[in-house]
């Protein structure tokens, strides 16, 4: 049994460890009272040691608050592992740097990575953080970084990853950022639901049929910009099914989502046909069939297009609106949850139904507008006189005119099949993948 000795120095512990091996750690500063519970604390660990037993909870966490002092000794004595320190800016950097996530999340962890070292200092070691300082990160973030609520939320969020993979790594044994608010809300100030209209304009003012393929992935097809657009390949445009393969670098860490399957929509067929055509007429052998990147000039994920594509919309005669890609995406998803079942939307565009209505699906204004006609008939997306010109095929028409309706109205579209001299027509939309 551990006991307690006093000398001229003050109070020792005395025990023989789980080897057999008589042992001593001093204690000094502490009273007799304190100095026969640490004595009870540390025959607790020698028993642990030996029998490979669960330690006891109360020694467990005794032990998850002793000081480095107190940690160090104990470790001396080999009752215990020695507590690593690791100073902020390492771990972080490190965790980062080891990460297995899309460009776009690297990016984002080291914008988080920057305000806390900024914050805190790249040396401030880990286990000196506490809940109160985290607490008064998040209030610098607001006063010095002028962030939004939601902003705030998601980098206090993913502070909160970083020290929970310092626990898992036992340099620390709690997290600061437990507790504190880290869900994101859904906003509606920064929607835009851009018309088919608009849609139009945008096309005819992109510069070149890269940025048309851009756009149309986006605002057609409901890709994530930059990750899933320039993932995209020609391998995964399945002509013959009318479908194609998206790989969401986003998700593939969940098992399940690494890719899913979107229809071929018309408007993506037509913008996809050229693509293929041009592509097909570089080729310096006939015989070959055109493979890799749909996207080709921007091959680097972490590119910025946003400011690219602002400089589009303007040229368009449009206003650019925040949250540029993701409000296409999300304009995509109410046109399609307007004429097909909300389980086969959310499993084209890849997301959950709740993330759906949290984030994604909007109400035009043009529903309240046509909401207060008596006919019903004709619920609408955009205004009829905007849309008098435009191709009736396309599926956001068909959300303009007739939500109800699931199949398209007229013959199908005939294309040719790329690299050869025609191809069977594009399956209905309505024609869903199994």
């Amino acid at each position: 049994m551990a006991s307690i000795e006093k000398d001229a120095k003050g109070y020792r512990v005395r025990f023989i460890d789980h080897n057999g091996t008589r042992k001593t750690i001093r204690v000094s500063g502490l009273n007799k009272g304190n100095s026969e519970k640490v004595a009870r604390h540390v025959q607790e660990l020698v028993v642990w040691r030996k029998s490979g037993l669960t330690l006891d909870s109360l020694t467990a966490g005794w032990l998850s608050k002793a000081g480095d002092e107190m940690h160090a000794k104990l470790s001396n004595a080999g009752l215990i592992e020695k507590r690593v320190s690791q100073t902020l800016g390492e771990f972080i950097a490190d965790y980062i740097e080891s990460a297995d996530v899309a460009p776009g999340t690297k990016m984002n962890f080291r914008t988080v990575e920057r305000n806390l070292v900024d914050y805190f200092g790249a040396d401030k070691p880990m286990r000196s953080v506490t809940a109160a300082d985290a607490k008064a990160f998040r209030q610098w973030l607001q006063d010095n970084e002028e962030q939004a609520e939601n902003t705030m939320r998601r980098r206090c969020g993913r502070a909160r990853q970083f020290f929970a993979a310092a626990i898992k790594s036992k340099l620390i044994d709690e997290n600061p950022f437990v507790g504190m608010s880290v869900t994101v809300n859904g906003s509606t100030d920064k929607e835009r639901f851009i018309t088919e209209a608009e849609s139009q304009k945008i096309l005819k003012a992109c510069p070149d049929l890269q940025w048309r393929l851009i756009f149309s992935l986006c605002r057609y097809g409901g890709l994530r910009c930059p990750s899933e657009v320039l993932s995209l390949t020609w391998e995964n445009v399945l002509w013959d099914s009318s479908r194609i393969i998206v790989t969401s670098p986003k998700t593939r860490r969940y098992k399940g989502h690494e890719q899913r399957v979107l229809p071929m929509l018309p408007e993506l067929a037509s913008v996809l046909n050229e693509a293929y055509e041009a592509a097909f007429d570089r080729l310096e052998d006939s015989s070959a069939v055109v493979s890799g990147p749909v996207v080709t000039r921007y091959r680097d994920a972490t590119q910025n297009l946003r400011t690219t594509f602002e400089k589009i919309v303007i040229r368009a005669g449009l206003v650019p609106w925040q949250k540029p890609f993701q409000n296409l995406r999300s304009t995509r998803e109410t046109e399609l949850m307007e004429i097909y079942p909300s389980h086969f939307v959310v499993s084209w565009i890849g997301h959950s139904e709740k993330v759906a209505r949290k984030h994604y699906l909007q109400t035009p204004d043009a529903h309240f507008e046509k909401a207060t006609i008596p006919s019903t008939i004709q619920m609408v997306a955009s205004d009829d006189a905007e849309i008098a010109n435009i191709p009736r095929e396309t599926v956001a028409i068909q959300v303009a005119n007739t939500p109800h309706e699931t199949v398209q109205n007229g013959p199908k579209p005939k294309r040719k099949k790329p690299g050869k001299h025609c191809i069977s027509s594009l399956s209905r939309a309505s024609q869903l993948p199994r």
